[in-house]
């Protein structure tokens, strides 16, 4: 494994808004940053990097982390690739040394995965180039497709011998087993034998953003009856078909320069493309757009135009993911190639230039195409052209942003026309669409909380006790960790630091009693630790912490989902005080808060006991430790100030 002074000297160059930036567009708010986050979509941006403490967060789906965390995330590498990654991209040495155990057996699978890829892309490419059964076979038909060497080097182009098992014979000879071979879809097992999937088929590697090899897609070479025309390896821990899109690796600084994407069909359409010059074309590979299909476009242009074949499959394609695209924010447009001609075989008869002009002049609207196509469609039925009012409403509906007003306004006006109904009808329809989807939302979101608030509550304590929100949620127990790892270094008094302060009030209450969360109480006792031995602990200790649940709960702790507006000082005069300035009011906070948390238990117990059939003495001495508690309690709500209780 990569040996520990590497991995810290990775972690003290580790720039993470640069990390974060090279897969996200990031925009400066206050000291952080903000963009879409790249795990789940959304319309508005609610994915913050934090350069001063070295984490990003989604407050949307909740996904956070370090820089290694991230590049992890993102790109579906182990935690020794994501170092390797961080580590070239930094021009840092990487020494090596004994493999953590922990790691091994987590991430062997998702390693293995990218080795044997690695592995079956060289053998192909040595098959194709180097064979006489490759160039015989395969190469010359490329060759008569129009690939030239460098197009077919690009885009690591192979051969899969047309032979039962001649790569499952090459993969075995080289210690690699059959459970990763059939997983990763390069073989599968028939009667009790492991057998090529990719016999006699021209090989396509499919690569992630990183340019690491996830998957392949197998083609047919010319016209055959044997098989699917393309074969694509099956979902597994690397390779997920609607989160790819073919060529977006060799595309994604084209795409970002030109400020549009172009998205077509198949594998070879992208690579005649690119050969010609085009380098901005990707690929979906036949599949219906999805969500992170467009997002993936997004984090590159907001411009997209999709460039299908012209027949009646090609059209029907082409409309596919039309609304998606439209609630993503993107600009679609849409190019029909004329009939019986695809991308690959347009652009090498009419040459880049003239294949550019082309697109350029035969750009339509999309909205407005798919509205010129269903018209088409109903002709004169009156049931269908009601129809057509309706999905066209609906689609104009999704452009819902406050930016998009204008655009929506023209869509209302022009299609009303072509509709030949009234505007404000028109858009009367919309705004209904918009309500109800409105309404959805919140009907959704209401019930993810409600069943959120629930699971927390029974997690957290037995069905039996109600007990206030203000600890339902643990932000009070998570408050004093997060100021011992900000703060534990800092002077509490002449005599003792905010940890040892800390240390000493928890000790005499006891920390199970106080703290329900486990994580937190691990944090305590590994902070502890390492102060005790004289170590003087920051954040960094723990949010790079080889145990992923400790690093993401110091993630969890140190993330702020609100700061104070830059443009404070235009309106307020005097100085800002800061977290850091009341950081002994901030601990003696959250540790009354704590304490007053354990009293409240000790008062719902002592009912408890109350209630139970009791001699006179039990009685008495429950009283007066009910009086007792109250007045621990009154005495704790007076340093939080007024709190109500259910």
């Amino acid at each position: 494994m990569i040996s520990q002074q590497t991995i810290q000297d990775i972690q003290n160059r580790i720039d993470i808004q640069d990390i974060v930036g090279s897969f996200v567009k990031l925009k400066k708010r206050g000291t952080n940053y903000i963009g879409n986050c790249p795990f789940h979509n959304e319309k508005t941006p609610s994915f913050t990097v934090s350069p001063s403490k070295e984490i990003y967060k989604c407050f949307g789906c909740g996904k956070s982390g370090n820089a290694i965390g991230f590049v992890m995330e993102h790109e579906k590498y182990t935690y020794v690739e994501a170092l390797r990654w961080l580590a070239a991209r930094y021009n840092i040495e990487v020494e090596e040394t004994e493999t953590s155990p922990e790691y091994k057996e987590q991430q062997q699978l998702a390693d293995g995965l990218h080795i044997v890829n690695q592995f079956a892309a060289k053998y192909f490419t040595t098959q194709l180039i180097e064979t006489e059964e490759g160039q015989t076979n395969a190469l010359s038909y490329l060759k008569e497709r129009g690939f030239t060497d460098e197009t077919i080097k690009k885009f690591q182009i192979g051969y899969c011998p047309d032979q039962r098992d001649a790569f499952a014979r090459e993969a075995l000879k080289n210690q690699y087993s059959d459970e990763l071979l059939k997983k990763s879809g390069l073989c599968i097992q028939r009667d009790g034998q492991l057998v090529d999937n990719y016999r006699g088929r021209i090989i396509f590697p499919i690569h992630n953003q990183s340019g690491k090899i996830i998957g392949f897609g197998a083609r047919v070479i010319g016209s055959s009856d044997r098989g699917p025309k393309y074969i694509n390896t099956p979902e597994n821990e690397l390779y997920v078909k609607s989160k790819i899109l073919y060529g977006s690796y060799f595309a994604r600084h084209t795409i970002d320069k030109n400020d549009e994407c172009f998205l077509v069909e198949g594998y070879t359409d992208v690579t005649a493309m690119h050969q010609a010059g085009i380098e901005n074309a990707v690929a979906s590979g036949g599949t219906s757009l999805t969500i992170d299909q467009l997002r993936l476009v997004k984090k590159y242009t907001n411009n997209l135009t999709i460039i299908y074949d012209g027949d009646a499959a090609g059209v029907k394609a082409a409309l596919r993911g039309l609304d998606l695209a439209i609630e993503e924010g993107l600009n679609v447009q849409l190019v029909l190639i004329p009939d019986k001609e695809d991308p690959d075989s347009y652009v090498k008869k009419l040459g880049a230039d003239a294949f550019k002009e082309f697109v350029k002049k035969n750009k339509k609207d999309f909205i407005l195409f798919q509205l010129e196509v269903s018209l088409k469609d109903a002709g004169d039925d009156s049931t269908k052209k009601s129809a057509v009012v309706n999905q066209i409403a609906e689609s104009i509906s999704k452009l819902n942003k406050t930016e998009d007003f204008t655009r929506q306004q023209d869509y209302i006006n022009r299609c009303s026309a072509l509709l030949k109904v009234d505007e404000q009808g028109l858009t009367a329809l919309v705004n209904k669409f918009i309500r109800d989807k409105a309404s959805k939302d919140d009907k959704r979101l209401y019930r993810e909380k409600q069943e959120e608030g629930a699971a927390e509550t029974k997690k957290e304590l037995p069905d039996d006790v109600t007990i206030d929100l203000l600890f339902k949620d643990e932000q009070n127990e998570k408050g004093v960790f997060r100021a011992l790892l900000e703060f534990g270094l800092l002077v509490w008094d002449e005599n003792k630091t905010v940890a040892e302060f800390i240390f000493d009030e928890i000790e005499q209450n006891e920390l199970e009693d106080l703290i329900d969360n486990k994580l937190l109480i691990k944090i305590f006792h590994h902070y502890k630790k390492l102060y005790q031995a004289g170590e003087n602990p920051t954040e960094k200790h723990f949010l790079y912490h080889t145990d992923q649940e400790l690093g993401q709960m110091a993630v969890s702790l140190l993330t702020d989902k609100h700061e104070i507006s830059p443009n404070w000082k235009n309106y307020y005069e005097g100085d800002l005080l800061s977290r850091a300035d009341l950081y002994k009011e901030e601990v003696t906070s959250c540790m009354t808060y704590l304490k007053l948390k354990k009293v409240k238990r000790l008062i719902l117990e002592n009912q408890r006991d109350l209630e139970t059939e009791l001699g006179e003495d039990d009685l008495i001495t429950l009283l007066q430790t009910h009086k007792h508690l109250k007045q621990l309690e009154m005495e704790l709500m007076k340093h939080v100030g007024t709190v109500i209780f259910r």
